[in-house]
């Protein structure tokens, strides 16, 4: 790699500064809200999906001062790619302190948290959800194949997924998903259908981690309360023979888990 000059550094530090100063200030009005902020009222958990979608702005911008690094000095900024994953945990961490980080739980056993968050739209739910989750996905892209967080990352995207799936009231969603003629059908259907690609994800990402890194049992077990979330999810919307291959699956990986527990292999 050719040094980079010195006249290069100042002129990146220059396009920059707008990207930092924007950072400043979205994260003092951060600090602000938050100073603001008391549990038990009104506007607490809406103020809470507010800052969660500062922090996936603030998380952007972190990633364009990588993206200018990359195209003016042709060097990763790996200072602004960790920022950008700190502040992604703290995007969800809102999220899971309006509705839990519950994997596996009964619907019924979110019916208060979601009660605090009735008048959002599932739109805006689903907005949400997505804008998230291109955030991790350019992040994710952006540190690389190689990247020494790659196994990290299944645990930031299996915590993005529990907050998708335990984000969606799924009484009145499944009322809508049968029903066309609802004005949320089609955007029912696309997040049942999103969370349904995330739940088979991370089950499938706990279970690579545990396989080929970790060999720790809680990686498998995770895996394993991801595919009992799916099977809730398709017995929810009607899908009952799906919903018992989950279950085979979910069994087999148990056995391999218990198999090798039992051979001393996993820590």
């Amino acid at each position: 790699m050719s040094k980079i000059s010195e006249e290069t550094r100042l002129h990146f530090s220059e396009v920059v500064k707008p990207y930092e100063e924007k950072i400043k200030a979205t994260l003092a009005k951060e600090k602000t809200m938050l100073n603001g902020m008391h549990k038990g009222d009104i506007d607490y958990e809406n103020k809470k999906l507010i800052l969660c979608e500062d922090m996936i702005y603030v998380a952007s911008l972190y990633m364009a001062v990588n993206s200018l690094s990359w195209k003016l000095m042709e060097v990763k900024n790996n200072d602004s790619l960790n920022d950008a994953r700190k502040i992604l945990y703290k995007a969800i961490i809102y999220l899971e302190e309006i509705v839990t980080d519950g994997i596996d739980v009964p619907y019924a056993d979110l019916t208060d948290n979601l009660e605090k968050i009735k008048n959002v739209p599932i739109v805006r739910r689903y907005t949400i959800v997505r804008k998230l989750g291109l955030a991790i996905s350019l992040l994710k892209d952006a540190f690389g194949d190689n990247s020494k967080w790659r196994w990290s990352f299944v645990e930031l995207e299996g915590r993005f997924t529990t907050v998708s799936k335990n984000l969606i009231d799924m009484k009145a969603c499944v009322k809508d998903y049968f029903d066309p003629r609802s004005e949320f059908y089609e955007t029912t259907v696309l997040y049942i259908r999103l969370i349904s690609k995330l739940l088979n994800d991370s089950a499938t990402a706990y279970r690579d981690k545990y396989e080929t890194s970790t060999r720790r049992i809680d990686d498998m077990r995770n895996g394993i309360k991801y595919l009992l979330a799916l099977r809730k999810l398709d017995i929810a919307i009607g899908n009952t023979g799906q919903a018992e291959e989950v279950k085979k699956k979910a069994l087999v990986w148990k056995d391999k888990m218990d198999a090798d527990h039992k051979a001393g292999l996993s820590n």
